[in-house]
């Protein structure tokens, strides 16, 4: 790979334990995944460039910190939203290479939401 073509890698599946599966589902496709399969115990969604984040549903799940983060073309314009629907949010921190905020989804997790530094914002 010559560094100018699109990486030959990615993550395909990312996994988030929930005790609120029906409302970390609808959160998540509020915010633009795609339903892919429902089960009565898993959900998965797709986000953009394929990979699949796989909501299990989890009785006992507690407030913790997503293992992984978001990235959103419009910072600002998503955390707007994100107050406009009453969602727990933190201010917006700027960073050396991201700015960032968190989000606590229905099911609890903390989740970052950064903004993107995809390559010219390439579409993938």
């Amino acid at each position: 790979m010559s560094g100018t073509e699109r990486p030959d890698v990615w993550v395909g599946h990312v996994t988030l334990r929930t005790a609120a599966l029906d409302a970390s589902e609808s959160f998540m496709k509020d915010i633009g995944m795609r339903g892919i399969f429902r089960g009565d115990d898993v959900a998965v969604l797709e986000l953009r460039g394929g990979t699949h984040l796989v909501l299990l549903r989890d009785a006992v799940a507690t407030l913790e910190d997503a293992g992984f983060d978001l990235m959103v073309e419009d910072l600002e314009a998503a955390h707007q939203t994100f107050r406009e629907r009453g969602q727990e949010v933190t201010d917006i921190q700027r960073g050396r290479i991201h700015d960032s905020f968190q989000v606590v989804e229905p099911g609890g997790n903390r989740i970052t939401f950064n903004s993107t530094h995809v390559k010219d914002h390439e579409r993938v």
